[in-house]
């Protein structure tokens, strides 16, 4: 899967339809509140950055910050779209839910929209947007340093040995700075705001009802969407899904990414030790119970001895190294990257090469919509030695994750969150739901989507795909679970039970 849909995960951390009446379902308006204020009329224009001219249009959508107080300052967002090019086979509006926290709506878009319009047959416009804080939307800043907004410091990788006395010292810090210079614009980062936002959009597009397709974090948001709003809702995909536990969400998101790269990496390591890698020097190890070891020795060894790299003052630490491991376990096409970084560094004489996204600060604004969706959504543990224990005991667990998932983070300093209380998933509303999940996915595991997958009920269809890696619709091949997508998007007919496709 390309990056702009688990950028955040990688950080911090990617649903035949019924009109069934609502009874119980009823959601208060307290609590959705997307509605108090007119929805304004989208002024439509080509998009700047639409240099091949595909058609894609663009317009600002404003959101009050606060939902109770829709009168009060507001937000933009950015929004676009992508018509459809056969308006008499025309069912609606396809929303594109990106991934993250802060993955970018328009970049999905500009870079999937024309290949799923082309995949429905134009029965939708294609439609999204940058959530607050994202892109071209509304954005926060903490003010932050370079060196605070590096990948591998802000995902709070601890020390050698499972030190977190320096996580400690930058949460604090970080934790300081957002809060002193994000302000309610920063506050107002939460995926409920995020599921306001898309009815906002919803109304604004004229439409009764809206079909979606989240991705990754995404689904949590779709799905959030789902339970505070489901009379709008029509055809609704979620792929690769998270635990959506209300007493844990993003918290638990994390933690689980330990146990998943364990479940993940086998299929690394048989690529990586066939002899069909030998012909561009990217085997690594002849037999596949050898790959596991080599990596956790060498990253051992990177703790104590870091290497130069191409980029001058970043250094190839074992941090480095397991946050690339990290990045690489999302797609089989990402295995090369992270087989030639491995015999980089095993090599004295070479000059190892970072990926990207590894040798770069993130931006201000990025790292401070990461941090705010993270913070205001869930309840952290105050308890500095808890994270102690809790990373001592993972890093033996999970060693290629060396307790990072479950390590201290700047939510733990954040006064006043949650923002509000995490939304609960119920079986209550209509069966329009297709869930797709991968058996082997390195950052929303199959055992996290199964909790959500309970949590929906008979609301929801879910179809397990034999396949490792993070996005499964129109992403690893697998023509069976883009059949089945597809064929919910264009007809209405789901499977009539869970499904399987085989690899």
């Amino acid at each position: 899967m390309t990056t702009y849909r688990h950028r955040g995960l990688a950080i911090a951390l990617s649903l035949a339809a019924a009109t069934t009446a609502l009874t119980a379902t009823a959601v208060p308006a307290a609590q959705a509140r997307s509605g108090s204020a007119e929805a304004p009329v989208l002024d439509w224009k080509p998009c700047a950055d639409d240099t091949t001219r595909t058609g894609r249009e663009c317009a600002t959508l404003p959101v009050p910050r606060d939902y109770d107080d829709p009168h009060g300052p507001s937000l933009t967002l950015a929004v676009s779209r992508l018509r459809s090019e056969n308006p008499g086979n025309r069912r609606g509006a396809l929303l594109v839910i990106p991934g993250g926290p802060g993955g970018s709506g328009l970049r999905q878009l500009a870079e999937q929209g024309a290949a799923l319009r082309q995949e429905t047959g134009g029965a939708y416009d294609i439609v999204s947007f940058d959530p607050r804080g994202v892109g071209a939307s509304t954005t926060a800043s903490c003010a932050l340093s370079d060196d605070d907004r590096m990948m591998v410091n802000l995902r709070s990788w601890p020390g050698p040995g499972g030190d977190i006395s320096e996580n400690i010292a930058r949460s604090r810090r970080v934790a300081d700075a957002c809060r002193r210079n994000g302000g309610a614009v920063l506050r107002s980062f939460t995926s409920r705001n995020e599921a306001r936002d898309i009815d906002r959009f919803r109304q604004a597009l004229g439409e009764r009802k809206l079909s979606a397709y989240g991705v990754s974090y995404g689904t949590y948001v779709g799905a959030v969407y789902a339970q505070l709003f489901p009379q709008h809702t029509d055809r609704w995909v979620l792929d690769s899904n998270g635990d959506p536990d209300p007493g844990r969400v993003e918290r638990g998101w994390l933690a689980n990414m330990g146990p998943a790269a364990d479940i993940r990496f086998p299929d690394f390591a048989a690529w990586a030790s066939d002899p069909a890698r030998e012909a561009k020097g990217l085997r690594l190890a002849e037999r596949a119970q050898d790959v596991r070891p080599l990596v956790i020795a060498l990253a051992a060894k990177l703790d104590v001895e870091p290497r130069k790299t191409a980029k001058e003052g970043v250094p190839l630490t074992g941090n480095q190294l397991r946050q690339a491991l990290q990045m690489a376990l999302y797609s089989d096409g990402s295995f090369p990257m992270l087989a030639r970084l491995i015999k980089a560094a095993q090599d004295p004489a070479a000059t190892p090469v970072l990926p990207a996204p590894l040798a770069e600060p993130m931006s201000d604004q990025e790292a401070a919509g990461v941090v705010g969706v993270l913070c205001n959504d869930v309840s952290w543990p105050k308890s500095v030695p808890s994270y102690q224990r809790a990373v001592a005991a993972d890093r033996i667990r999970h060693p290629l994750t060396a307790g990072s998932p479950v390590n201290v983070l700047p939510c733990t300093f954040m006064k006043g969150a949650p923002a509000e209380k995490p939304v609960r998933l119920t079986d209550e509303g209509p069966s329009n739901i297709l869930m797709i999940q991968g058996l082997r996915d390195p950052a929303t595991p199959y055992f996290g989507a199964l909790k959500m997958r309970a949590a929906w009920g008979d609301r929801a269809r879910l179809v397990t795909v034999d396949h490792g890696g993070h996005g499964m619709y129109l992403d690893n091949g697998n023509a069976c679970g883009d059949r089945a997508v597809t064929t919910f998007l264009t007809t209405g007919v789901r499977p009539e039970r869970d499904a399987y496709c085989a690899s």
